[in-house]
């Protein structure tokens, strides 16, 4: 099936999830995700702001924020993305493609310099490829990041493939995180 289908279909499915379901099964990844060991480690991690229907990873900013973590998230600048840290909620804007984002003011940290990433899209398989959105950003600013052990995808259990046809300048996961289960994704070669 090509990526165009499965965008469609998965995205589909996602607005079809109910509140409840959204809320409990966004709650269990982020519990799974803040319970990593190294989640307990790092000093800093990027995050990004939810949208149409996105895992959430409010608990995540909240519970980062509290523990003196650096928190990130991504901002659009033009063909690109920059990581800027954020303290408190105040600090978003509204972004490219509606996305909320933090204020131009707030510092950046390249993605090389940050303990881990939490990456989000519409598709993942178990050999960690990942579809996102179509427009790359997240492709070519994470590419020199794979096999780090520092990219993790959050993503609900139907969002998670045996098996994609990626591109090769897909970015892939070192980590995908359901409501259901962890997944370390060995390399198909």
């Amino acid at each position: 099936m090509s990526k165009p289908a499965i965008r469609e279909i998965i995205l589909a499915r996602r607005r079809s999830v109910s509140a409840a379901d959204y809320a409990e099964w966004g709650r269990v990844i982020q519990d799974t995700f803040i319970a990593l060991p190294e989640y307990e480690a790092a000093g800093s991690i990027a995050l990004y702001h939810a949208v149409r229907g996105e895992v959430p990873t409010d608990r995540v900013m909240t519970d980062a924020l509290a523990a003196g973590k650096k928190v990130f998230f991504p901002a659009v600048e033009g063909q690109g993305l920059v990581f800027r840290e954020i303290c408190t909620l105040g600090e978003f804007a509204p972004g490219g493609f509606g996305i909320p984002q933090p204020h131009a003011d707030c510092s950046s940290m390249e993605p090389v310099d940050i303990d881990l990433l939490v990456v989000p899209g519409v598709g993942f398989d178990l050999a960690g490829q990942r579809i996102g959105y179509g427009k790359g950003y997240y492709d070519r600013v994470l590419h020199r990041l794979e096999s780090s052990g520092r990219l993790i995808a959050f993503c609900f259990e139907f969002q998670l493939l045996d098996s994609i046809k990626a591109d090769h300048h897909d970015v892939i996961m070192d980590r995908i995180i359901t409501e259901q289960r962890v997944v370390t994704p060995v390399l198909l070669k």
